[in-house]
Order: structure tokens, then sequence, then C-alpha cells
């Protein structure tokens, strides 16, 4: 038995034991990405490295046999520092968006690419639990919003985009129409309360999402009927009063308690911050001497508040939507209602208030014309479906038409890739190294899989698994230094490389290069 110590915490191993094997006995978690057990070590993306006491400089962990005595540091900030820069490197010529353009246009960051693969697989209810998720008034919005996410969509390169909104009303309306509409699940009452001043988009939203956290909240407005914006402000003929009414009662439903006619003067915000744990003010625009009144710090455009947490200059009071941003986007009210209810939490519970972390995101851009094509592999080249009749929605066909029109930009892996997940916790960025690009490629002619090279950090562990399996023709390196990449010999497709180890290899990938097509379906 050989000994070593880790981080100062002391383990005896086996002989021939990696510095990984005895991190992994110690409980250490060590992050890796070319590396996978009965694979020979490729060290290849130098994620692993550790810094070994007496030696001059890093060394990878997966391929580094124990001495006896070894001193090992697995955290340090020297250790840190190089495997962000081995990701940063990796990521330089990284070609994949982790989030599809139109999920990033969403102001909600809805996830669209799995509402869209749910509605094409007849799977509405699993649709409006994604929709849902983040947004708590879709058949609203589904038909006011401007749909800034339908811009960025990647088909207008193609023809026309993808009619997000309609597919988003379309699951929204076939719920409410249902025999028992979908209600989010909520915790158990924990005896906090929050006062939301406003019953407009975002004081809804706020209310929706806190509810599910378990909070007591209740809704303070000056008018009669709970909408704000969309009771008062948006004709019947664009929404329908029993669209409205259906969905704001869903969110009462869940329980929002709503006070109306209560219009809330300088002596009330005071009541308020005194018998609630938190106040979120979503009042609509507001003038600055108003927000004076209430003791809150005013900016040129309403109230002012961080613009990542929501927090005032008064402790424990949030303030949202247009009291904050004067912009009267709907979308944009709900997504700060959503982002403040996850920061009021983060307060009433007494933690550090962040806000909602932003997930890393690496982006292709724009895309080559001569290379679009490629995205519209396994795509419906026809024309963007418009609604038979009217304002009537999208017909079930319809429906499915359209959603077979998505490019499915977002990575088939978002949650399973070690790229994205390293990069994330180590605070790399995908833009710091720049230089030559791969050039994106899909091969989409694989039953189970599909193949986009770009994605690819030639970790080798296909070509392993192939050639374990003794696969006909199984992977390869082709090319030499810098321009070398994994592929299949003499210009055979994905399909004719890996007839019998293609789910296996798709799982072992530790990007999303090889992903399975199962898991581009709900």
């Amino acid at each position: 038995m050989l000994k070593l110590t880790i981080d100062n915490r002391d383990i005896e191993v086996q002989n021939g034991d990696t510095i990984l094997d005895a991190a992994e006995k110690l409980g250490i978690e060590i992050p890796t990405m070319c590396f996978l057990k009965d694979c020979d070590p490729s060290t290849s993306c130098m994620v692993c490295v550790v810094k070994v006491e007496g030696t001059n400089s890093l060394v990878p962990a997966c391929a580094t046999v124990v001495r006896d005595g070894m001193k090992v540091q697995s955290e340090c900030p020297e250790v840190r520092q190089a495997r962000t820069a081995a990701l940063e490197l990796l990521l330089s010529d990284h070609l994949g968006d982790c989030m599809g353009p139109c999920q990033i246009g969403c102001p909600a960051t809805m996830d669209i690419p799995l509402m869209i693969r749910q509605i094409k697989a007849g799977e509405l209810a699993e649709a409006i639990v994604t929709i849902k998720r983040d947004i708590a008034l879709p058949a609203i919005l589904g038909r006011i919003c401007p749909a800034p996410c339908q811009k960025v969509c990647r088909r207008n390169s193609f023809d026309d985009c993808v009619s997000i909104c309609l597919l988003k009303r379309y699951a929204a309306d076939a719920d409410l129409k249902s025999a028992n509409p979908y209600m989010p699940g909520c915790k158990s009452a924990n005896g906090k309360k929050i006062a939301i001043i406003g019953a407009g988009p975002a004081g809804l939203a706020a209310g929706y999402h806190l509810l599910q956290r378990g909070y007591a909240c209740t809704i303070f407005d000056d008018h009669e009927k709970p909408g704000g914006m969309l009771q008062y402000e948006i004709g019947r003929e664009e929404l329908p009063q029993d669209i409205l009414d259906k969905e704001i009662g869903m969110v009462f439903k869940l329980g929002v308690q709503f006070k109306g006619q209560s219009k809330i003067d300088g002596a009330g915000f005071d009541e308020l911050r005194r018998d609630f744990d938190a106040v979120f003010v979503a009042v609509g625009p507001i003038k600055p001497d108003d927000a004076k009144r209430f003791g809150l710090e005013p900016s040129q455009k309403g109230i002012a508040a961080d613009n990542k947490t929501y927090q005032t200059n008064l402790p424990g009071v949030f303030a949202g939507g247009d009291a904050v941003r004067n912009r009267k986007l709907a979308i944009r009210a709900l997504a700060d209602g959503k982002e403040a209810a996850f920061a009021i939490d983060q307060f009433v519970m007494g933690q550090e208030v962040t806000g909602i972390a932003k997930p890393f995101n690496s982006k292709i851009g724009k895309i080559a014309p001569d290379r679009i094509e490629d995205f519209m592999q396994g795509v419906s080249t026809e024309a963007r479906v418009d609604p038979t009749e009217g304002d009537s929605g999208l017909a079930d066909e319809q429906a499915r038409l359209e959603a077979g029109r998505c490019m499915h930009c977002d990575c088939r892996k978002p949650d399973d890739c070690k790229l994205r997940i390293y990069a994330q916790s180590h605070g790399a960025r995908a833009g710091r190294y720049s230089g030559e690009r791969k050039a994106f490629t899909r091969q989409d002619d694989h039953a189970e899989i599909i193949f986009e090279q770009g994605k690819c950090i030639d970790c080798g562990l296909c070509i392993q698994i192939a050639a374990r399996a003794k696969e006909t023709l199984g992977l390869t390196y082709i090319g030499r230094g810098f321009s070398v990449k994994v592929s299949v010999p003499f210009d055979g497709t994905i399909a004719e490389g890996l007839r019998d180890t293609a789910s296996q290899c798709a799982k072992a990938c530790p990007t999303g290069a090889l992903a399975l097509k199962q898991q581009d379906q709900p």
C-alpha cells in the first residue's frame, strides 16, 4: 500500500493507482473531460491537473501514478487558474449553442426548443409544464407578446421564423380548455408573508412563483379587477376577456390573495413593511415624486432598483416591471416577477441576495449561408404555418407541422455537457481566446445519434469504444496538428462508422458532439 495526502487528507492506495483514483476514494471531485474508466487516459483536455509538491509543473491526475509520500493540492489558486485556462482553450474553437437563440431572446428564458419538441410529439401536458416553469400567463402572452424570440430565430436565415408565440398559445389554450388545467406544485407553507403592490403582469408573476416556494402572497391593487395593463389598456379583440379571466384566475386558484380597490399611500406602505416579511412594488409606471413619497430612491425610468436582484434602497423592498423599466412589455414584466421572486426568497431565507445565476452559454453566432443546409438536416422545409381563420390560433395538425420547422439550434446535452458544467463552475469565458473556429457540420443520417463535429474536443473516447467493440469502420483521428479531427475513415458516414456502439459513444461524449436522438425528444 502507498500513502499520500490530497488537500491535507491522508489516504492509502494500491500500487499503480492514479491521483484521480486516490481523490475518488477521499470523495474529492477532480474535474475530468477526456477520461473514462476502462479507457486509456489521453491527457488531452488538461482539466484534471493538480499540483504535486516537489514538481515544477502541474500534472494530470488521470494519468499520474501515485508515489509513496506524495503531497497533492487539488484546489489551490494555481490549479484552478490552469483549469480555467484549459477550459477557455477548449471553448476557443468550440462551435455550438448551449441554448438556442430563441431561448436567449426570450426575457423569461423559457426553454422554447424543448416546448417545440414536446408539441411536435403531441405531448401537450409536458409542454405546458415546460412553459409555465418560466411564464405564468402563457395564453395571454401568446396573443400580445411582440415575440423577441422570433426575431432571433435562426430559421429566419432559411425562410421565415418558427411561429413560437402561436405554438405557446396553442399549448396554453389546450390546457385551459382541459378538464384539469395544469397547476404547479407548491412547497409546504413556510410561515412567511409577501406583500405585492400591483396586480399587473409583474405582480401576478411574482405571486405565482413565490407561492410555489411556500410563501403566502397578498396582492394589493387600486383597481377593482386584477391584470393591470392587461385588463385596462389592451383591447378585448386582441385579448379576449374569457382568456384573461381564466388565466389570471389560475394564479389565484394557486393561492395568491387579491385585495382590489386598495390604494396604498405612504402610511399604508410603512404598514406593509411592518406586517410582511418583504414587499414587491409592481405598480406600473411611477413618477419620481411618487417614489419619493414611499421613501424609494427614484430613477429616470421610475424606481431605482438593482437590475439583477430588484432590491431598492429600502431593506426588504423590491421593485420590478414598469415601476422600474417603464417599457410596457408584458413578457419583460413577467420575467421581472419571476426573477424578483427568486431574490425575495433569498432575502427572506437569510441568504446572500444574488438573484438568479446566469447560466453559461456558448454561442455559434451568425451562420455562413453555405452552412444553413447543415442545420436543416432532418428539419421540415415547409413554409411557415398560419392560422386558417382570423385569430383562431393553430389547429392540432398545423401546430405539429409548425413545430417540425424548428432547426433545433440548442444543445442536445445542455445539462450533461462537461464543458458547460465546468465552464460555469470555473467562471470560464467562451471568448477569452480568439482564433479560427471549426466549421459547423451536422451528421443526421444515424438512426440513434447526431454528430456535430464542431463541438468535439478530440478526446478520443469514442475512438477507443468503437475499437474495443471491433466496429468495422469505427472512428479515427484524421489530419495533423491543429487540423486534426475525429471522423469516420474513408469518408464514411457516422451511420457506417458506429453500427453497434453509437449510444455508448454518445453517452461517453463529454460534450454534445455525439448525442442521442432520443434526447432531442420529450
